[in-house]
């Protein structure tokens, strides 16, 4: 998207084998996260797992005492001994002659520090983006996104975490000075506009604080990170003197041959009390969400 800096990986062919699932599983994990072959069940049955677009940090773990030893090792002879826990990881995972290493290791999602997923890539691409991920973030308010499916819960030889397993199709990361500058408008001075789009997407990182794995959640983390008119709007209420109070996720009335979920922002006056609301629609039926309808009154039925 135009509104961060973008890392994109390649999205997963179907046709072709699942790298990440042979990589990351013994023979059992693999059949554990749908790698085994069968009828109808598509390129490692990937096609029948749910979808998940879902907001965190992503953190390296070693999936066992002998792969943990071996970087150890590395960092003794390095130059990177003298740097942080964080800059020494990257530092030498990033290195070319160290990616044997990098690709034994467990990526985990994260939210507020708790494992939510154990993340797959699909190629050596995706690999290049989690090495990124371990870069300390320049600001707490930096998040990862990931896109994939939603496998079962990952075998214990991953790296012993009891939390489901997803197979990346796209992952970016979300800068929040970078989000925040590319979508100011004109119009709105820039210290006003700071204060109006950091409460807003604070209250949407709250919003957003979830597994983004159903329809409603996959809806409201599309629109954090993909539809900036939401922070304008926020920006032109609150020189109105309007606050946003509430945002509620429901499924429209017209959810017959797609899944549509209306996303209502609830704006209350904090002198008269009085309500304004707006929604979006966005189609979730698919992988990937998009919107439907742009930002518009809404009127309570």
């Amino acid at each position: 998207m135009d509104q961060s800096r973008v890392q994109e990986s390649s999205s997963a062919q179907p046709q072709k084998k699942c790298s990440a699932c042979s990589a990351k599983s013994s023979s059992e994990g693999a059949k554990a996260s749908g790698n085994e072959k069968g009828k109808d069940k598509g390129t490692c049955g990937l096609k029948s797992l749910p979808y998940v677009y879902v907001l965190g940090r992503i953190e390296a773990r070693f999936p066992n005492r002998s792969i943990e030893k071996e970087y150890v090792q590395i960092i003794e002879r390095s130059k990177s001994a003298n740097l942080d826990h964080q800059q020494a990881f990257y530092s030498v995972l990033s290195q070319p002659e160290n990616r044997y290493l990098a690709r034994k290791l467990s990526w985990v999602l994260t939210k507020e520090g708790v494992p939510i997923y154990i993340l797959l890539p699909a190629g050596p691409e995706d690999l290049d983006i989690l090495l990124d991920a371990a870069r300390p973030p320049s600001c707490p308010l930096d998040r990862w996104v990931v896109v994939g499916r939603k496998g079962p819960v990952a075998p214990p030889d991953i790296c012993g975490l009891e939390v489901p397993l997803v197979f990346i199709d796209h992952l970016y990361s979300l800068e929040y000075s970078s989000f925040m500058r590319s979508i100011r408008p004109e119009s709105v001075t820039d210290d006003k506009f700071k204060a109006a789009t950091m409460e807003m997407f604070q209250r949407m990182m709250q919003i957003a604080d979830n597994t983004g794995s159903t329809d409603k959640h996959r809806a409201l983390n599309y629109l954090t990170v993909r539809y900036p008119a939401i922070y304008v709007k926020a920006a032109e209420e609150l020189d109105r003197n309007f606050l946003l109070t509430s945002v509620n996720a429901i499924t429209s009335r017209l959810n017959d041959s797609h899944k549509i979920i209306s996303v209502v922002f609830s704006f209350t006056n904090n002198e008269t009390g009085t309500v304004e609301k707006y929604f979006v629609r966005v189609d979730v039926s698919k992988e990937f969400p998009f919107l439907v309808t742009k930002m518009s009154p809404y009127y309570d039925r």
